[in-house]
């Protein structure tokens, strides 16, 4: 038996460092003024992806949807270890709230499937650090009619058209069967993502959409049409193309995408600044220990 896993990942702006510029007055995330990270989480699913092919054999897909930059996350999966890698790329899609976006997401698996591979998994991270909502995967499972679980730690087998994982819950974890193909969105604490291998980044970091190949010739005087043509059938020979679908290349309706068919609007948007409050330091003596329990014994806090 071998799987074919397809894994969506998204490139985030890291949080560890917020400041006044990070929102755009529209509500929406103002991207340029953060760095882009790999958004953690889709790290563990690519992770959990990438051993169950060790396992099972077969193929690890990644997909994303963003502006072309975003295809510096795709990179990183394939030095990771993945074999397919695709870029969902429009001004179309610009503004999307989870319901845009994994509308958005389900027209690129359904594309995924017609025209590279049938899948038989789907994995995303639990959420995405600049939302933190977790709804993404659960909203493209239903948009893609696949049975899901979510705060999957491990996968402790596969078999034909089943399988069965270990969840997280409150307070502990369950085991759940569940029927394949399904999605699934896994945790933080389900492994340690592998760091890029050598070889592939110096094999992969060569691999291009076709917006990107188009950029690198655009000032070649020859004509342009038969370079690109050449080259994107080279890189394809060497497994070094990633796939890049707009707007019209996905079966999706214009008012379903992006801003148009997103509901989810930002009212007001505030700035908090913490101002610091008057405070008492305490050693680490018995005295001193025994005087702070008696001040929170006295204000209520321990009783």
């Amino acid at each position: 038996m071998s799987l074919t896993i397809l894994v969506f990942v998204k490139q985030v702006p890291d949080t560890k460092n917020i400041t006044g510029e990070a929102m755009k007055a529209d509500g929406t995330v103002n991207r340029a003024a953060l760095p882009a990270i790999f958004n953690p989480e889709d790290l563990n699913a690519l992770e959990m992806a990438l051993e169950l092919r060790e396992r099972y054999g077969g193929m690890v897909a990644v997909g994303t949807m963003g502006p072309p930059t975003a295809t510096a996350v795709l990179r990183h999966a394939l030095y990771m270890g993945a074999d397919q890698a695709f870029l969902l790329t429009d001004r179309k899609f610009a503004g999307a709230d989870t319901l845009a976006t994994s509308y958005t997401l389900a027209a690129g698996a359904r594309k995924f499937a017609a025209e590279i591979a049938p899948f038989d998994l789907v994995f995303c991270g639990r959420q995405a650090i600049d939302g933190d909502t977790a709804q993404v995967g659960p909203q493209l499972a239903e948009k893609l009619a696949l049975p899901q679980l979510t705060y999957v730690e491990e996968i402790q087998e596969v078999t034909a058209g089943r399988l069965r994982a270990r969840c997280l819950i409150e307070g502990g974890y369950e085991i759940i069967e569940c029927p394949a193909p399904s999605l699934l969105t896994v945790v933080s604490t389900a492994n340690t993502p592998r760091p890029p291998g050598a070889r592939r980044l110096m094999q992969f970091k060569k691999a291009r959409t076709r917006s990107e190949l188009a950029a690198a010739h655009r000032d070649r005087a020859y004509e342009e049409a038969d370079l690109l043509i050449e080259e994107e059938r080279r890189l394809r020979d060497k497994g070094l193309w990633i796939h890049e679908w707009h707007a019209e290349d996905l079966d999706v309706e214009p008012d379903r995408i992006g801003m148009a068919g997103s509901p989810t609007k930002v009212k007001a948007i505030e700035s908090v600044v913490l101002a610091g409050r008057e405070y008492k330091q305490f050693g680490t003596d018995q005295a001193s220990i025994n005087q702070l329990v008696h001040e929170l014994i006295e204000a209520h806090i321990l009783s």
